[in-house]
């Protein structure tokens, strides 16, 4: 009994590094370290890992394609780097808005912790330049692969496109900023008490959409967001951003878009009407629109100064039909 108390005295005046030390994989500092290496690392490791970032900026553009990763960020941990769709890839072409992100994950059960994420093309630069087209620059991209995601407290940083969601993701108490689309996916998504804040972009006639989901019409769920709140730089007027519009990507037609703002604070610079529509060429080649009346984008609870009144495009659902709206029932997990 006295030996046992002795360790147990020891283990718990040991310091805090050390004994974080002992609970991860892998603990990488930038200044002496990447976390390149330590996903090549998890790779060949072919089992959960758990790994530990230092206080600092990792600029490095990376993929999470072992299963089984938790990515945990120290207070001052920023992950960053700055390609957009457009920018010149090695080898020839673009990377194109898939390929843009600053992390993206190509597998299962992953899940991200305490991390600063930022795609740091210069969004700003480009629209001033006249180079905005190929602008969008995700931070990160939640691939097909990479079923039940798991993205808490965590910060996502861009303009257009900043997070690009295709597989079953749980986010939560996370910091969502962007700007155009900046909320956009097929997937099947839960967002919690995350905060989602609208950019300032100077000299620019509206302030962009909130979601862009092209949830396939046999998914009966697409982008929830539940008891989160909906802010904005300084900067941006009142009445400037839309909540969303339907994307059918490619222009596919079994594509419809489902998204909905459950008991959410909205200010003021959430339009009144809500949705709005979005463009998409058909089989015929012909351009059309996707309208909200032919999507499924609906609200139920919110409050604050954009939360209402209900526009005629602006889909209010019963409480009988917001109890379909589950985290149980949206992601299964």
């Amino acid at each position: 009994m006295i030996a046992r108390r002795t360790l147990l005295a020891s283990a718990l005046t040991l310091p805090f590094s050390a004994r974080a030390d002992e609970q991860w994989d892998a603990v990488v500092d930038p200044v002496t370290g990447t976390l390149g290496a330590a996903l090549a690392q998890a790779e060949r490791a072919g089992r959960p890992f758990r790994i530990l970032l230092r206080p600092g900026i990792f600029t490095e553009k990376l993929t999470v394609r072992a299963p089984g990763i938790t990515l945990q960020g120290s207070p001052g941990t920023v992950l960053q780097y700055g390609t957009a769709a457009g920018t010149a890839k090695p080898g020839g072409g673009s990377w194109g808005t898939g390929g843009s992100g600053t992390l993206t994950i190509a597998a299962p059960n992953v899940t991200l912790r305490g991390l600063t994420i930022r795609n740091s093309f210069d969004y700003i630069g480009a629209r001033r330049d006249g180079a905005g087209n190929g602008a969008q620059a995700v931070a990160l991209a939640v691939r097909r692969e990479a079923d039940h995601m798991i993205v808490d407290r965590c910060v996502l940083l861009g303009y257009q496109d900043s997070f690009y969601l295709q597989a079953r993701s749980l986010i939560t108490d996370t910091r969502i900023v962007g700007g155009v689309d900046f909320i956009f996916g097929g997937a099947a998504a839960w967002f919690e008490r995350c905060e989602i804040v609208t950019r300032y972009v100077p000299n620019a006639d509206g302030f962009g959409y909130v979601a862009a989901p092209s949830t396939p019409a046999a998914q009966e769920f697409g982008l929830v967001f539940s008891r989160c709140r909906l802010r904005r730089e300084a900067g941006v007027p009142d009445g400037s951003t839309w909540l969303g519009r339907p994307w059918r990507a490619g222009g596919d037609m079994a594509l419809t878009g489902q998204a909905a703002f459950l008991q959410c604070w909205m200010d003021a610079h959430i339009r009144r009407e809500g949705w709005t529509w979005m463009g998409y060429k058909g089989p015929d080649g012909e351009q059309r629109r996707l309208t909200p009346p032919e999507a499924r984008l609906c609200e139920f609870g919110n409050a604050g100064p954009g939360a209402g009144p209900a526009g005629t495009d602006r889909r209010l659902l019963t409480a009988e039909a917001a109890k379909r709206f589950t985290r149980a029932n949206v992601i299964g997990f």
